[in-house]
């Protein structure tokens, strides 16, 4: 009996960790593509019905696919499958948002009786090593993409590696033939090359900005491998600059009390040495009558005066990693691997990021806020997607 309940409780903590991540894999920078609940930061392209079902992704109707609004280049993805009885489905890599996504990007082939590119082959490209999954049961996927390089296994083997340049960054997606059950979960990417920006020892490749006419200036300094800042407002910027990219980072907010939520922000595109400019990723845990889906002030990881958080993830006191993904007029965020917002600048382009949709490379910037401000940021780091 004491057996038995021991199988059933490791049965139930398995379950707990479907389409969640672990500490380690937060500290380690991975992110959920899928919260198990929704289709958020997903659009569905075709006749297909996407929708969240027990803690899956799946479809029915016409044929088509679902695209991650996000772009990524290099990265480890991580994906759970399975099929009905004569499954034939795929997963999409660095795919293009128009045109066919096989043709502009690449498909991982989820089909057992392809004569030339069965499971696990990267169709019309390189053919994987003849496996075959059983339907009715649930395999997982983990993809290394990387430059031109691939390496695809299958429930831990590896069934390919090879080489392939067509295309070097693009959207994901989840193909849905007509008529053939899929169900996609533990959707999660782990984004590659990233290189730091903050050498944990001093301010060099930081320029200090002020707010003009301002009181009291901030004031920046270094501790325990450490950015800390109190006071201000003013600014921290980069000297490089940086038009689409992931960029990733630990931030603390230190409160006076339990009732002050320190605001800051994560500027990116801005124009240097230009206060507050760009596009803002918001700082602030603040959420009203205890309901986290309540933010004040847009709430953290909000594209500050444009979308929201969804959900306001982190609390005072504790680091928590902030997650940037831009690529043209996309950008997402997402906070301790958690997708918090998704958003696309829709209006006419502009120089500046207040007046319009900025394309453009700038650099980057760590706000101080206000007099109450006390934050320490860590673990800086950033790649640029290619064009």
């Amino acid at each position: 009996m004491k057996t038995f309940l021991a199988l059933l409780v490791a049965a139930g903590a398995a379950a707990a960790q479907v389409n969640t991540l672990t500490p380690k894999e937060i500290a380690d920078g991975w992110l959920l593509l899928f919260d198990g609940e929704s289709t958020f930061g997903w659009t569905s392209e075709g006749k297909a019905r996407w929708r969240a079902a027990n803690g899956a992704l799946t479809a029915d109707g016409g044929p088509g696919w679902l695209r991650s609004n996000a772009v990524f280049a290099d990265y480890i993805l991580k994906c759970d499958y399975r099929t009905g009885p004569e499954g034939n489905s795929g997963l999409f890599l660095r795919s293009a948002k128009e045109g066919a996504p096989h043709e502009t990007g690449y498909e991982l082939q989820i089909f057992n009786q392809h004569p030339k590119f069965p499971t696990g082959s990267l169709v019309n490209h390189i053919a994987a090593k003849k496996v075959s999954p059983a339907p009715g049961q649930w395999h997982s996927y983990e993809v290394q993409v990387e430059g031109d390089r691939f390496v695809v296994r299958l429930d831990g083997r590896r069934i390919l590696d090879g080489r392939d340049s067509k295309s070097r960054v693009g959207h994901l997606g989840l193909q849905y033939n007509e008529g053939k059950s899929i169900e996609f979960r533990n959707l999660k990417v782990k984004p590659l090359g990233l290189k730091p920006l903050f050498n944990g020892k001093d301010l060099a490749g930081w320029k200090e900005v002020d707010a003009p006419k301002a009181k009291e200036k901030p004031v920046w300094s270094v501790r325990n491998r450490m950015i800390h800042v109190e006071k201000g407002p003013g600014q921290l910027e980069t000297e490089a600059g940086f038009a689409d990219l992931v960029l990733q980072m630990d931030i603390r907010t230190n409160p006076q009390n339990e009732k002050h939520h320190p605001n800051s922000g994560v500027f990116f595109r801005g124009e240097p040495g230009q206060f507050w400019s760009g596009y803002e990723a918001q700082i602030r845990n603040e959420y009203k009558d205890g309901d986290r889906t309540q933010p004040v002030d847009w709430g953290t990881g909000a594209i500050y005066g444009r979308q929201a958080t969804r959900k306001v993830v982190p609390n005072d006191g504790e680091f928590y990693t902030m997650t940037v993904v831009a690529r043209g007029r996309q950008m997402d965020v997402w906070i301790n691997g958690y997708p918090v917002t998704s958003w696309e600048d829709a209006r006419p382009e502009s120089p500046n990021a207040r007046q319009g949709a900025k394309l453009a490379a700038g650099v980057l910037s760590l706000q101080a806020h206000d007099p109450t401000t006390n934050l320490d940021f860590r673990n800086i780091r950033a790649a640029e997607l290619p064009q």
